[in-house]
């Protein structure tokens, strides 16, 4: 008789320290969770974690990396063979999430990264968070070739093989680039709308670092991933619906000086490692309807 072997699933909870009690419920959320073996560390960006339940591991930054290098970091530190990823204002709902997210993994080798749906308890969850063209129903499972990065579940193979998070994102769209590069080695990315987690529905345009980041990252994404001619139509694209966007108030066109502010620094700057993606690839994405072009 054999005993089936528990998932044994490593969590990195990055933070900065601002939000301690969303923090407390994000950890309590991970332990709290049945059927399964959790290591967690929590990473603080520029920040020593204190106050945590015992056995969980810290990992203090003595600077604020940015959001993709801050989860890198804590990846070393936790074992197994499924990565689960929990940003400190998040939370997994249901006790049995990790259990039945490695049941998935466990059925599909080629199975990468899964994103559960997201809820916004006692206000609408923004639909931004379904990871597909049409939203339709949030309860609805499809393949994604973008993700909400506040919770995710990975399997550690494709992690690795996508290359990690790009730390040169800093903020912003790093969810796009990890879709496109684990697709891209031969795994599946899917958004699933049967699992689910929890996060407040936070407006991110309410700064304008966020639209000048939006801008560089849109370029970065496409000169760091894609061949022409798609580099070019990915760029125009996102160019066309950001001032379409823009004029539509005069909030609106204020956000349009940070925003091409970004476009400049992205088309200026090293964007860090180039990884073009495979013709195959583009194919796949084609297929599925969504080629890479917005």
């Amino acid at each position: 008789m054999t005993t089936a072997v528990r998932p044994r699933v490593g969590t990195i909870v990055l933070t900065q320290g601002k939000r301690p009690d969303e923090l407390r419920a994000a950890v309590d959320s991970v332990l709290a969770q049945e059927g399964v073996d959790v290591e967690v560390v929590c990473v603080g960006n520029g920040w020593t974690p204190v106050g945590l339940p015992d056995g969980v591991a810290t990992l203090a930054l003595p600077e604020n990396l940015g959001i993709p290098a801050g989860r890198n970091a804590g990846v070393d530190h936790v074992a197994g063979d499924l990565l689960l990823f929990v940003d400190d204002d998040a939370r997994l709902v249901d006790p049995d999430f990790l259990l039945r997210a490695a049941a998935l993994f466990e059925d599909d080798p080629r199975l990468g990264v899964v994103q559960p749906r997201v809820e916004s308890p006692g206000e609408e969850a923004p639909t931004r968070w379904i990871p597909r063209m049409r939203k339709g129903d949030p309860r609805r499972s499809s393949p994604a070739f973008s993700l909400w990065e506040g919770v995710l579940v990975v399997r550690r193979a494709a992690f690795e093989a996508a290359g990690r998070w790009g730390d040169e994102f800093f903020y912003a769209h790093e969810g796009i680039e990890l879709a496109w590069r684990v697709w891209d080695a031969g795994y599946e990315v899917w958004y699933r709308g049967d699992l689910r987690c929890a996060h407040p529905a936070i407006d991110p345009a309410r700064h304008d670092y966020y639209y000048r980041l939006n801008a560089r990252n849109r370029v970065w994404l496409s000169r760091r991933n894609l061949r022409w001619p798609f580099s070019w139509a990915y760029v125009a694209t996102w160019t066309a619906v950001a001032v379409v966007r823009g004029l539509r108030s005069a909030s609106g066109r204020a956000s349009l000086r940070p925003w091409f502010a970004g476009w400049r620094e992205g088309w200026r700057t090293d964007p860090g490692p180039r990884r073009a993606m495979r013709w195959r690839t583009v194919a796949a994405m084609t297929r599925r309807g969504r080629p890479p072009v917005v």
